[in-house]
């Protein structure tokens, strides 16, 4: 993994190099997104070893752009790495997937999610029950950004004492934010 101390890591997680570029296809579809990104692919890196192009979300490019971007997939530059992101596989065209190495993403396990949301309320300074934590990593499908995106929330939800004082994240607000049942009242 990244030490994020070194001054690639820092050149990458401040966005300060050109050698790493990530891609949001969603919003950049189009076939001249795709040439950009093929002229870009054609210069050696300046500051990295390797270039690195990640594109987010690569089923929603256009036919056209796949088609563009086949070419430069079936021979790459030996200094650059294409990063291909999807949910949505089926919708990646068949001549793309056959040229890609393919890595199966595995949820995140519970525990964990819960010891990343538990780092992030104490680095914030923010109260916490421990059962809430255990139900927002349930309720995220071992996803840590949807677990994230719910703890934001229950952090919202949890508003403020008359003091001034944050409430602490409470399993209770969890489950009314989430519309989650006890399970005495199913029962009942």
């Amino acid at each position: 993994g990244p030490c994020n101390e070194c001054e690639n890591c820092k050149a990458i997680l401040g966005e300060k190099t050109i050698d790493f570029v990530e891609i949001d296809a969603a919003s950049n579809n189009g076939v001249e997104d795709a040439r950009k990104l093929i002229d870009g692919a054609r210069y050696c890196p300046v500051e990295l070893k390797r270039k690195v192009y990640i594109i987010d979300e690569v089923h929603m490019l256009s036919t056209a752009a796949f088609n563009a971007l086949l070419k430069t997939l079936e021979e790459p530059k030996p200094h650059c790495l294409f990063i291909l992101c999807t949910t949505e596989l089926h919708k990646v065209p068949a001549t793309i997937r056959s040229r890609c190495e393919r890595y199966d993403f595995k949820s995140i396990p519970m525990d964990e999610i819960v010891d990343c949301l538990e780092e992030v309320l104490k680095d914030q300074e923010i109260a916490y029950e421990k059962d809430a934590l255990y139900l927002i990593a349930k309720n995220s499908g071992g996803a840590l950004r949807d677990a994230l995106s719910i703890l934001e929330q229950a952090i919202a939800c949890s508003g403020k004492r008359s003091s001034g004082e944050n409430n602490a994240v409470r399993a209770d607000v969890v489950k009314d934010m989430l519309g989650l049942n006890e399970d005495e009242s199913i029962r009942s």
